[in-house]
């Protein structure tokens, strides 16, 4: 058998899975590790825990395997996207935490450039928005406010990465200091269209070119993990940020095709094809996790609040004791009685774009019960991802394609059948949830096995991919618009309150 390693570090824990050829699942090992808020709005971790959770993963999950690291062809890496790390080259050691994607310091920087009208500049460049998520504004802050940064990085002696630059480093004992497009894109440093650090963007946030890594296609030579690490050395095969890496472990290869991830949050990316698209609607453009060849997009969207609204019933209104229990109370009722939830906990993302609004629930009457607020929370993640792919529809269409025409999802919420049959009403397509739901780590193995030829192309991995179960919509086009406009009117009623 042929087996592939997938290491994946992520917000709360490291992860790694065995796959075997045909992508499923052998063994699965997780370490969770802390979360560091030195101060409201900011989040850090270890860079240290980072690296030992996810060696020591690494070495549990061949153990659960029983296999060798012999027997294993190649390592795929997928992370924690935008989260910003610096450390000395000489002795490889971080001159400061891990400054978390969720970290919000930056935003006076941030707002400082949106004043200056550079925004227009960095969307051609990168496809972003000048916001404090991405990478490039935390990097600035380490070297402003780390005593020496500065001058160290001028000097060329600090090295600058995302997760997956860390770990490689860790892997290769400092031989290869290196990135992958989808992660490059996320630093709002890197020019999508010519894929390579951007001169004028380094200038503009003062970044030593000297820091960064050599930026790869997501299945390339990547370096080799030392033998000491696991028994044997591994060639290093894919890396891919981890929503860029779902999206190919989907096997969403195509123009139009799309994934959504229900997670904490919601992320949703359909495929542009080798086309740069700027959203007109309130999306950001990234660059795909591919093998090398022409440079491929997709549009995406972030919903800060998915099923992290489920956490709140549990802990918040202690309407439930355990978040599996939600599907059963929101089914109690036939449905919200008229209640909208808008989950504005940290502000709302795409396409609003509202980062300063709170949450509000409208709608309720004497009737109203806990049941009916369960079910409008399992609505809301279900509203806010429809939101994005009608945002996603109407851009493709602007640009001369098609809409989506069927939505692909994974993460830990997707097995909730409730929520995925309401999410394939409000769509009007259907809802698809896949034979094998690790989805990220799938993809950085898939990657990784097409370097090292496991694979010989997508075509076969597209034959590979199966379905586990398709909701088809069942709710009339009439309807369902009536239930979207209800929840854009409870929108404007949140931002206006």
């Amino acid at each position: 058998m042929t087996y592939l390693l997938a290491l994946d570090q992520g917000t709360s824990s490291s992860r790694s899975i065995v796959f075997d050829r045909d992508g499923r699942v052998v063994a699965m090992a997780q370490r969770e590790f802390p979360q560091i808020y030195p101060r409201p709005g900011w989040v850090e971790h270890d860079p240290r825990e980072l690296w030992h959770t996810q060696l020591d993963t690494a070495r549990e999950v061949l153990g659960k395997a029983g296999l060798r690291a012999d027997s294993v062809s190649t390592i795929g890496i997928t992370n924690q996207r935008e989260t910003t790390l610096v450390w000395n080259r000489r002795t490889g050691e971080p001159i400061y935490n891990a400054i978390v994607w969720q970290d919000r310091r930056a935003e006076a920087a941030c707002a400082q450039l949106r004043e200056q009208g550079h925004e227009g500049l960095v969307q051609r460049k990168t496809g972003l928005r000048i916001d404090a998520y991405f990478s490039g504004t935390k990097l600035q802050w380490i070297l402003d406010n780390v005593e020496g940064a500065r001058a160290q990085a001028e000097r060329g002696e600090l090295a600058f990465g995302t997760v997956d630059s860390w770990l490689i480093w860790q892997l290769t004992r400092g031989a290869r200091h290196v990135t992958d497009h989808s992660n490059a894109a996320r630093t709002m440093l890197f020019n999508v269209n010519t894929l390579d650090w951007d001169d004028e963007l380094l200038a503009l946030l003062r970044i030593p070119r000297s820091l960064l890594p050599e930026a790869l296609p997501s299945s390339a030579d990547f370096g080799s993990a030392d033998a000491d690490w696991l028994g044997t050395a591994l060639p290093i095969g894919g890396v891919a940020g981890d929503q860029q890496s779902a999206l190919f472990g989907q096997a969403c290869f195509k123009a139009g095709m799309a994934k959504n991830t229900y997670g904490t949050g919601c992320f949703m990316l359909m495929h542009t094809g080798e086309r740069f698209q700027t959203s007109q609607n309130g999306l950001i453009t990234t660059s795909c996790a591919q093998a090398p060849g022409p440079a491929q997009y997709a549009l995406e969207g972030s919903v800060f609040i998915g099923g992290a609204v489920v956490q709140w019933l549990r802990d918040g209104l202690k309407a439930i004791s355990s978040s599996s229990e939600v599907q059963t109370l929101a089914e109690s009722v036939p449905d919200a009685g008229g209640v909208v939830l808008v989950p504005a906990f940290t502000g709302l993302g795409a396409p609003y774009w509202q980062p300063d609004v709170r949450g509000t629930i409208t709608g309720l009457t004497r009737g109203t019960t806990i049941a009916h607020i369960a079910r409008a929370a399992l609505e809301s993640i279900a509203f806010q991802s429809a939101a994005l792919l009608q945002a996603m529809s109407r851009d493709a269409v602007a640009a001369g394609g098609v809409p989506v025409s069927e939505l692909r999802v994974d993460g830990g919420a997707c097995v909730n059948d409730l929520l995925m049959q309401i999410q394939a009403d409000l769509l009007g397509i259907p809802v698809v949830r896949p034979a094998v739901v690790e989805t990220t780590a799938l993809g950085a193995a898939y990657l990784a096995g097409l370097h090292v030829g496991v694979y010989r192309g997508t075509a076969e991995l597209s034959a590979q991919w199966r379905a586990e179960r398709r909701f088809q919509p069942t709710l009339s086009p009439a309807h369902a618009a009536e239930k979207m406009a209800a929840w854009e009117h409870a929108v404007r009623q949140t931002v206006a309150a």
